[in-house]
């Protein structure tokens, strides 16, 4: 056993400080919609999370650096031995290893750039409902006539702020660059689309079509690395292949699912404190993950 500052918990996802160095990252099953935490949790869900996110860095390593230093919970307990720092004074966490194991990933502490990093591959959700209303998505004039669920001809970048609390707000890339430097935004926005489509065509051939993602960027001594987590069903939206059509919304392997029973069968107001899920919904939404992750991992 071994304690911890706790210096984060996300939506999904809490943070621990691991000497000047690192930190710890723990997939926990939680499950955020419409940026609340839902009362229930997935079963199983960080580990699957975990599991593809170490995949893909594995897989992408050649596209850009990444966080990550290793996965194994020896190793890991190891490291932390050698490199922590005394904590005083400061609440802490007593970790139990056997729950760890498997939902965990020791990373190298970089300097996170505050925005997110979408990219979109498709037309649907969010997307779908601005361009029926404007004919762009983010700012971005896109072809009149397109339908639900339409490949784009050619992906978009679109970045919003990286908000700790409240909503993340769309941003333009222009914005963007104000912010960043047009070199240091011009070099994000071609890592993602580089990514996003590395990624879709790997998951087409393994029958997941990839509608959209999105990443996130730090820095470590002068260079931009990906940070967080990468192409998992919480950060994507993978539709099965062999079911898609375009002018619907189209079954997934993402949280969708819950999405979809949130605004049309809950009642929910997504204002206030979100209603339990019913089992149904869970157990579907653990199935939906669980495929993912066989599909694209085998």
């Amino acid at each position: 056993m071994s304690e911890l500052k706790l210096i984060h918990k996300g939506k999904v996802r809490d943070l621990y400080e691991a000497g000047e160095k690192y930190l710890l990252i723990v997939s926990s099953d939680r499950i955020s919609a419409f940026d609340f935490i839902l009362p229930n949790e997935i079963t199983g869900k960080g580990k699957i999370l975990n599991k593809l996110s170490l995949f893909w860095f594995e897989k992408t390593k050649h596209i850009i650096k990444n966080h990550i230093i290793t996965s194994d919970i020896e190793q890991i307990k190891s490291i932390i031995r050698g490199q922590r720092s005394e904590v005083r004074g400061q609440k802490t966490k007593e970790f139990d290893w056997d729950y760890l194991n498997g939902r965990t990933m020791l990373v190298k502490k970089a300097k996170r750039i505050d925005f997110e990093c979408i990219v979109r591959g498709y037309i649907t959700g969010s997307g779908w409902k601005e361009y029926s209303k404007s004919g762009s998505i983010c700012g971005i004039k896109l072809p009149a006539g397109l339908i639900e669920a339409q490949k784009l001809p050619e992906p978009i970048f679109t970045p919003s702020s990286k908000e700790d609390k409240g909503h993340d707000e769309n941003v333009s890339f222009e914005q963007m660059s104000d912010v960043l430097g047009r070199d240091k935004a011009e070099y994000i926005k071609n890592k993602s689309i580089e990514l996003y489509k590395f990624a879709a065509e790997y998951s087409e051939k393994r029958g997941i079509i990839l509608a959209d993602t999105k990443f996130e960027f730090g820095e470590l001594d002068g260079e931009i690395i990906l940070i967080d987590e990468i192409f998992t069903p919480d950060s994507s939206r993978f539709w099965d292949k062999s079911a898609y059509k375009t002018g619907t919304s189209p079954e997934s392997f993402d949280k969708q699912f819950v999405r979809d029973w949130l605004e049309k069968k809950s009642g929910w107001d997504k204002n206030s404190v979100p209603p339990p899920l019913p089992q149904e919904v869970v157990r579907g939404t653990v199935a939906r993950y669980k495929e993912a992750l066989e599909r694209i991992i085998g």
